[in-house]
């Protein structure tokens, strides 16, 4: 009585009773996963990132389906659009643009990369230095001040030197800031024998590498009102250039593999031949 008054087939309603009873639990459980990947990524996980999560995690899942999963599941990416930049084709002379854009490098500790970039942190700016390898895209030494000096970089170096076992012969690349034109940090490359190259003036995409993964951090992980404080931002943004964006997060360079299983592969790889 109640389907013919609301025009609907009897058998539509049996045979949706009969499907309210019987749960997919193999696809509650993919959905489950799907929303702990996303969780984990804060929010800024597509569909591409959660397949390549999850392929190394076992799993045998194609995009679409991810998809679906996630549009059940209302989950959307906040990674913004692409962004529009000027360009310039003035190169300083002393130091000339080495690299001239090529990222593709085919061993560790070949080039390395570094930038500089602001986050608001106890209600004022800090500074992000980072150095990253070409190689792998590995995070490999970082610095946070509240001054956007040369000591900041230097810092960042250090760290990367020591982290990766003192290396010679590295090219160094960077925009012309001036901090990295200073004579301080200048000194240490020709401490750690290193080569020095930097972007022509006023273009990113000389710097392209480092650019990305700072528009991954501040899209992803940064929170959108900033830290509470400083010792807060270095705790959070250790953990993501060290741990989830080294070792968890799938690098769109590599095919959808971490930095550091790059290096890890390329290890074993060495070993075994």
């Amino acid at each position: 009585m109640v389907c013919s008054v609301f025009e609907v087939a009897s058998s539509s309603y049996y045979e949706y009773k009969q499907r309210q009873q019987h749960v997919n639990v193999e696809r509650l459980a993919l959905r489950s996963e799907v929303k702990r990947l996303f969780t984990l990524s804060r929010s800024s996980a597509g569909s591409r990132s959660i397949v390549a999560m999850m392929r190394e995690r076992g799993y045998t899942i194609g995009r679409f389906k991810v998809r679906r999963l996630m549009k059940e599941a209302r989950l959307m990416s906040k990674q913004p659009g692409s962004h529009i930049y000027r360009s310039a084709a003035i190169e300083r002379p002393d130091i000339p643009n080495r690299l001239n854009r090529e990222f593709d490098v085919s061993v560790p500790n070949q080039v390395w990369c570094g930038d500089i970039t602001y986050i608001w942190a106890g209600n004022r700016w800090c500074y992000l230095a980072v150095v990253i390898d070409l190689f792998s895209r590995r995070v490999v030494g970082w610095a946070l001040s509240d001054k956007p000096d040369a000591a900041l970089v230097t810092k960042a170096l250090a760290m990367a030197y020591e982290q990766r076992g003192c290396p010679e012969g590295v090219m160094f690349h960077s925009d012309q800031g001036c901090q990295y034109a200073s004579r301080k940090f200048r000194q240490y490359l020709w401490r750690y024998r290193m080569e020095q190259s930097m972007s022509r003036r006023g273009n990113c995409w000389d710097n392209a590498p480092m650019e990305r993964l700072f528009r991954s951090l501040k899209s992803e992980w940064v929170p959108t009102a900033g830290y509470r404080s400083v010792s807060e931002a270095m705790k959070d943004i250790s953990f993501y250039l060290m741990d989830y964006y080294n070792w968890q997060r799938p690098h769109s360079y590599s095919g959808g593999i971490a930095p550091a299983e790059v290096e890890n592969r390329l290890n074993l790889v060495s070993g075994i031949s």
